[in-house]
C-alpha cells in the first residue's frame, strides 16, 4: 500500500516505505504517536512558560537570547529529524523545549504590545488553535474531508509556496526592503487577506497529518515513527499558532 504524499515536508511516503522493515522495537500505532504529540505539548508549554516568565520578571534582555536559541536551535533539530527518523526519540523532545522558548518570548512581546488595545490576544490565539485543530480531528476522523490524492497535491503546492514566499521576503528585508504588509500587526487588506490564507493552509495540512500517522500504523512502521510523527505534527501546530497569532494582531490592529 502506497503512501500518499502529505502537505507537511517533514511526513512524507519515502520517510515511511524507507523505515517499514525497520520493526524490532516493535510497530508504531496512532494512540502511541497521539500519546507523545500530548508530551511534546507539554515540553512546549514548560519552554513557553520559562521565557514567557523572564519577560514579565523584566528579564527582556535574558528572553530574547533564549528566543533566538529557539527559532534557530528549533530550526536545526527539526531538520535532523527529518533526516535522521531514528533520533527522533531523542530530539523530538528537546524540539518541543526550543520551540516553546520561542513561542512564549513571541507571545509574551504581542501580548504587551496589545495590551490596551486588544487586551487577551494571546489567549485567543491559544483556543483558537487548538479548536481548529480539534475541529481538523473531528471532520478527518469522521471523513467529512477526504484527503484524496489531489486534495493532498494542491495543499502540497501551497504549502511550498508559502514557503517560498517567506523564504523571499526574508532574504530581500537583509537588504533593507520593507514589506509593510508582512509587518506584524499591520492592518492593511492585504496583509489580512495573507494571514487569513495561510491560517488555512497550516489547519488543513493537520487533515493530511492526521492521515499519514494513520496510514504509517496501519503499514506497521517502526516504534520510534511515533515519535516522529508525534515531532510533524507539532511543526504543524507550532506554525498554526504563530500565523493564527499574526492573524489576531492585524485584525487588532484595525480596531
Amino acid at each position: 500500500m502506497a503512501l500518499l504524499k502529505s502537505g507537511n515536508p517533514t511526513l512524507s511516503a519515502k520517510i515511511f516505505n524507507t523505515t517499514i522493515s525497520d520493526q524490532q522495537q516493535g510497530v508504531m500505532t496512532a494512540r502511541g504517536a497521539m500519546n507523545k504529540f500530548g508530551f511534546l505539548f507539554l515540553m512546549v508549554i514548560a519552554g513557553a512558560a520559562f521565557t514567557w516568565h523572564l519577560y514579565y520578571q523584566g528579564k527582556a534582555q535574558t528572553m530574547m537570547p533564549l528566543m533566538m536559541v529557539g527559532v534557530f536551535g528549533g530550526l536545526i533539530t527539526a531538520i535532523v529529524i527529518s533526516f535522521k527518523q531514528t533520533w527522533a526519540p531523542y530530539l523530538a523532545p528537546l524540539y518541543g523545549l526550543l520551540e516553546g522558548l520561542f513561542i512564549g518570548a513571541i507571545s509574551a512581546i504581542v501580548n504587551e504590545m496589545f495590551a490596551t488595545k486588544y487586551p487577551g490576544i494571546v489567549i485567543q490565539s491559544v483556543g483558537l488553535t487548538l479548536g481548529v485543530a480539534v475541529a481538523m480531528f473531528l471532520l478527518y476522523n469522521f471523513r467529512i474531508i477526504r484527503p484524496t490524492q489531489r486534495f493532498k497535491s494542491i495543499l502540497l503546492t501551497a504549502t511550498a509556496g508559502i514557503a517560498i514566499f517567506y523564504l523571499i521576503t526574508w532574504i530581500v528585508s537583509m537588504f533593507g526592503v520593507r514589506m509593510e504588509f508582512m509587518m506584524l500587526g499591520d492592518g492593511s487588506l492585504l496583509g489580512i487577506g495573507i494571514s487569513l490564507f495561510v491560517v488555512i493552509i497550516a489547519a488543513l495540512n493537520l487533515i493530511i497529518d492526521f492521515d499519514m500517522i494513520e496510514q504509517g500504523a496501519e503499514m506497521g512502521a517502526p516504534k520510534y515513527m511515533e515519535w516522529y510523527c508525534a515531532f510533524a505534527l507539532m511543526v504543524t501546530i507550532v506554525w498554526l499558532y504563530v500565523e493564527m497569532l499574526k492573524l489576531l494582531s492585524r485584525l487588532g490592529s484595525r480596531d
